[in-house]
């Protein structure tokens, strides 16, 4: 599933390749692809693509036309791909959109979403405030370290659902929760309002350490993320405890990961993240 690195690699090539373009011309698959807004289609033909930006794992693509500025926020969801035409997809049939532009370096943007948990929302300016503010908390980049330790302040649940919250901190999945907590040393259950401080900090500093590699490195393509000129994410290649259930701990301490599944696969070291010792 795409998550943050991911979501920020796609609106990266997107910038790089279609802003500034004009939307010519647009083909709908099937019209329950889009969650709202979708009489509005119309006014996207002539209207050019003025910036991209990522919330949470959702990319928005801003347009303008005549003064006026509208929005097509594209949900990754589990399966969600946007992709240049030029890019030949596994599952043609799962195309659902294709936004043709004029004057840019590609001139095709397909949606591609074979399982459709992700949707398009087309919204105007305050459509795109308040889905912002009802979906996503904190974005985990652009957080300052006060901040964060603020939103851990007296929170009583586990640290690794705390982390995943998308209401609460934005754009973080399970692929790089297990990635953060591993790194940090801190158990995935660890009672969130019993940590410390000066872990607080470093947790803080390995989240940006970890999505900001994850991002260089083009994100992870565990499954089936690719960025929109076909290219895998190689991050996968550095990950330590997700996906790495029997193997020997690379800190070598002599155990290995252990996996527990809850709602989400949960891998970890149990000496190198033991619940007593992470405080």
């Amino acid at each position: 599933m795409p998550e943050l690195p991911e979501a920020e690699v796609v609106a990266q090539q997107l910038r790089e390749r279609l802003l500034g373009a004009t939307l010519s011309d647009y083909w709908v698959g099937r019209m329950d692809i889009i969650r709202e807004g979708a009489q509005t289609l119309p006014w996207y033909k002539g209207a050019v693509l003025q910036h991209i930006e990522r919330y949470g794992k959702s990319v928005a693509l801003g347009f303008a036309k005549e003064q006026d500025h509208r929005y097509i926020v594209v949900e990754l969801g589990m399966t969600g791909l946007l992709l240049f035409r030029t890019v030949q997809t596994k599952h043609p049939q799962h195309v659902h959109v294709r936004l043709s532009f004029a004057g840019a370096r590609e001139p095709e943007l397909h949606y591609c979403n074979p399982r459709r948990f992700g949707r398009l929302s087309l919204l105007d300016e305050k459509g795109l405030e308040q889905y912002v503010t009802r979906r996503f908390g904190c974005d985990p980049l652009r957080v300052s370290p006060d901040e964060f330790m603020r939103i851990l302040r007296g929170r009583r649940g586990r640290l690794k659902p705390l982390l995943m919250h998308q209401q609460v901190i934005a754009g973080i999945g399970n692929i790089y929760a297990n990635e953060i907590l591993f790194r940090a040393r801190l158990h995935p259950w660890r009672v969130v309002s019993r940590i410390r401080k000066a872990t607080q900090v470093k947790l803080y500093d390995t989240i940006q350490t970890v999505l900001r590699e994850a991002i260089a490195d083009g994100g992870s393509s565990v499954r089936d993320f690719f960025a929109p000129d076909g290219s895998e994410g190689q991050y996968k290649r550095h990950h330590l405890a997700y996906g790495k259930e029997g193997q020997p701990c690379p800190n070598l301490c002599g155990r290995v990961i252990q996996r527990v599944q809850s709602e989400r696969s949960s891998f970890f070291c149990p000496l190198c993240q033991s619940q007593r010792s992470s405080r």
